[in-house]
């Protein structure tokens, strides 16, 4: 019997250190070296003589990238996240805090829904949490995958691959600063180069079927500010704040994290024409009149460091391979190239690396690579996408300016949720199930236990939510 998803999610997200290296191919090429291109680099060092990663932005240490708009933005490491990290490169935790991460976050962040302090928390974790900016987090990610011998990094811009009849067997890039492309011989091919990822025209292009693609608009704005951190000015290191959609309500999130460099990032943000603006003036104010009084004494008496950066997506968009019923061999995708979802919810960078973990999972049955198609490693990155889909794309669904594409049983789902959240805010037990959920530690089917409806319909009838 196969196994069902819940239990395939497990199997990914294990802690367990990966399996012995075994050596299945020789060049393996990834295109892209942001955080789904370096995880997936890393795993290959396991199986291939060579990997070659090629990367279009040379830009030098823990600084944004311009492959990465929204790289100046908070970006959340969830903790399963974090937990693949720590499987691939043990220690790391250890060295992200000697290279400068904040060694002070446990488990006392504020989380406000509906301008509510949530009353409970997990147990401290045994490490700290990982709050950085994401460029010092992709820096100390890259420095680690470059230590391993087989890995080297190429710059420069993807242009193609290249396909024999059956298979894809290498790829073509134009290096910085040159014009005469380069061809790489590859026994597998990973594309890397997130959202704006070309591989279906380069599938079309050479016969094959393109991944279907699915898209859903949620017209998502952000604007995120650094401060120098000051203690007499608040206490707070990490708070999250979410005003969910319902009568008299405006949709908005929020967030203040302390990273590296004595310093807070503070995000606000808002859906469809609530547009935050680049304006300071314009971004104190409305950190005082919409999210908890932290933003508005960060925002009105901090010192800002540069300026309000702002960064709009119009949707999330998954393109969904494991539909394919004729994929070429030597080739996957991974992270944004299979599925990029809101922001808001932080499931980027740790579904990518999830997705590496696939890759190994795959890899460790022995395919010949070079002549196997990776059904199996698609149906394995179906699951990862599909848990993180239902958990973001459920909760935009509500959006106002969302007015169709509901499944059936929409309703009953986003009213068991609903009370979910509610029972999350008083419940101890429920808090930790859910966050589960959400941080991606465990697929969402176990909200769907029993129990856990049971238990909070009692704290509902009790009248404790």
């Amino acid at each position: 019997m196969a196994p069902s998803a819940p239990q395939v999610f497990a199997q990914i997200s294990t802690a367990e250190p990966p399996p012995p290296p075994r050596r299945l191919m020789g060049r393996a090429v990834v295109l892209g070296g942001s955080m789904a291109g370096l995880m997936a680099a890393r795993v290959l060092s396991d199986h291939a003589d060579e990997v070659v990663i090629v990367e279009r932005d040379p830009t030098p240490g823990a600084v944004p990238r311009p492959g990465v708009p929204q790289g100046t933005q908070v970006h959340a490491l969830l903790p399963a996240g974090q937990t693949q990290l720590e499987r691939w490169f043990p220690g790391f935790t250890d060295g992200a805090v000697a290279a400068g991460a904040p060694d002070f976050g446990r488990n006392d962040g504020r989380v406000y829904i509906n301008n509510k302090l949530r009353e409970v928390q997990d147990p401290p974790p045994p490490r700290p949490i990982l709050i950085t900016t994401r460029p010092f987090l992709e820096h100390q990610v890259h420095e680690r995958v470059l230590e391993r011998a087989n890995v080297r990094v190429v710059f420069g811009r993807a242009e193609g691959l290249r396909f024999s009849e059956t298979a894809v067997t290498g790829a073509t890039y134009v290096p910085e600063g040159g014009a005469e492309p380069v061809h790489l011989d590859a026994d597998l091919v990973v594309d890397a180069m997130g959202r704006s990822s070309r591989l279906n025209d380069w599938l079309d292009g050479h016969g094959w079927p393109k991944a279907p693609m699915r898209r859903m608009p949620i017209k998502l704005n952000y604007a995120s500010a650094l401060f120098e951190r000051d203690e007499s000015i608040s206490d707070t290191w990490a708070v999250v704040t979410q005003e969910t959609p319902g009568k008299g309500r405006v949709p908005r999130i929020g967030g203040v994290l302390s990273v590296e460099r004595d310093r807070w990032l503070m995000l606000v943000a808002g859906y469809d024409e609530d547009r935050p603006s680049r304006d300071p003036a314009e971004y104190a104010e409305r950190c005082r009149k919409y999210f908890p009084e932290m933003f508005g004494a960060i925002a009105e008496q901090g010192r800002m460091i540069g300026g309000v950066i702002t960064y709009h997506q119009a949707d999330s968009r998954r393109r969904d391979f494991h539909a394919v019923d004729r994929l070429p061999a030597g080739l996957v995708a991974a992270g944004d190239a299979v599925a990029s979802f809101n922001p808001v919810y932080g499931q980027g960078m740790t579904s990518a690396m999830l997705h590496a973990s696939c890759l190994s999972a795959w890899l460790q049955t022995g395919p010949d690579v070079p002549a196997t198609p990776a059904k199996e490693y698609f149906e394995k990155v179906r699951v990862i996408v599909d848990a993180a889909w239902q958990i973001s794309t459920f909760a935009d669904l509500g959006l106002p300016h969302i007015t169709s594409g509901q499944p059936r049983g929409y309703w009953m789902i986003r009213w068991a949720g609903d009370l979910l959240q509610r029972a999350s805010m008083v419940d101890a037990p429920t808090c930790r199930e859910l966050n589960r959920v959400t941080a991606m530690e465990t697929h969402p089917a176990a909200l769907a236990k029993p129990g856990v409806v049971l238990r909070a319909l009692r704290l509902k009838l009790m009248g404790r939510i």
